[in-house]
C-alpha cells in the first residue's frame, strides 16, 4: 500500500467517524427531547385538573377508575407506537418528527398517575439511577467488539413473554408475580439498551443521503426511549417509594 492511499484511507476512516459521531448525537438529541417532553406532560397530567378528565374520582369510596378519555389516553401512545415504528422509514423526516413529539406528549400523560402513586423525590432518584445505567449500557453497546445480535434474539423473545405476564397479571393481581416481571423487566430493558445502541450504529450508513440520516435517527432514538421508559418505570416499582 503506498503512502498516499493509507493518506485516502486514514481521511475516508476519519470522515466516516464524524459523520457517525454526528449521527449518534442525533439520536441521543432526539431521545433527551422526547425524554423531557415525556416529563413535562406527566407532570401536567397530573394537575387536579387533568386528573379529573382521566379518572372518575369516588371521594366517599376513596376509590378512581380510569374514565373513556383515560383509557384513550393510557391506550393512545401503544396504538402510535405500532404504526409509527413500521412506517417510520417512509415517512418524511419532518412529518416523522412531529410525529415522534406527539408520541413523547401522549407517553407522558399516560405515565401521569406516578406522580400520585410514588413520593416526587423518589420518582427523581429512580430517574437518576436510570440515566446512569442506561448510559453506562448505551455506552458499552456502542464500544463492544462483540456481536450482540443473539443477544438481542433472546431478550426480544424475553420480552414477549414479559409482556404476556403482565396481561397475565393485570387479571391475577399478584403481588410476587408484579415483583418478579420488574425484576426480569430490568434485565431486559438494560440488555435491549446495549443491542439497540450498537444495532443503531450499525445502521450507519456514510453514504445516506440527509433525510434517510435523518429517518434512521429518528428510528434509533425512538428505540432508545422506549428503552429508557420501560426500564425506568421497572425500577420505580422495584424501588420507588409510595406515597
Amino acid at each position: 500500500m503506498t503512502q498516499k492511499t493509507k493518506q485516502i484511507d486514514s481521511i475516508r476512516t476519519t470522515a466516516v467517524n464524524q459523520g457517525l459521531r454526528a449521527y449518534m448525537l442525533r439520536v441521543y438529541q432526539l431521545m433527551a427531547g422526547g425524554l423531557a417532553v415525556s416529563g413535562l406532560a406527566a407532570w401536567f397530567g397530573s394537575q387536579p385538573a387533568f386528573l379529573r378528565l382521566l379518572y372518575n374520582i369516588d371521594p366517599a369510596a376513596h376509590a378512581m377508575s380510569l374514565s373513556l378519555f383515560g383509557w384513550i389516553v393510557i391506550l393512545a401512545p401503544l396504538v402510535l407506537v405500532f404504526m409509527f415504528a413500521s412506517a417510520v422509514s417512509n415517512l418524511n423526516p419532518t412529518k416523522a418528527q412531529t410525529i415522534f413529539w406527539i408520541f413523547s406528549v401522549l407517553m407522558g400523560l399516560s405515565m401521569s398517575s406516578i406522580f400520585l402513586i410514588y413520593a416526587t423525590t423518589s420518582i427523581a432518584q429512580v430517574f437518576l439511577i436510570t440515566a446512569g445505567t442506561f448510559a453506562g449500557m448505551s455506552l458499552w453497546g456502542y464500544t463492544t467488539k462483540r456481536d450482540l445480535t443473539q443477544m438481542g434474539s433472546f431478550l426480544m423473545m424475553g420480552l414477549i413473554g414479559l409482556i404476556l405476564a403482565m396481561l397475565v397479571n393485570w387479571l391475577m393481581k399478584s403481588p410476587a408475580l408484579a415483583y418478579a416481571i420488574s425484576i426480569i423487566g430490568v434485565v431486559i430493558f438494560v440488555g435491549l439498551t446495549a443491542y439497540d445502541t450498537q444495532k443503531i450504529r450499525m445502521m450507519y450508513d456514510e453514504t445516506d443521503d440527509e433525510n434517510m440520516q435523518k429517518s434512521k435517527a429518528i428510528s434509533g432514538a425512538l428505540s432508545l426511549y422506549l428503552d429508557f421508559i420501560n426500564l425506568f418505570l421497572m425500577l420505580l416499582r422495584l424501588m420507588g417509594d409510595r406515597r
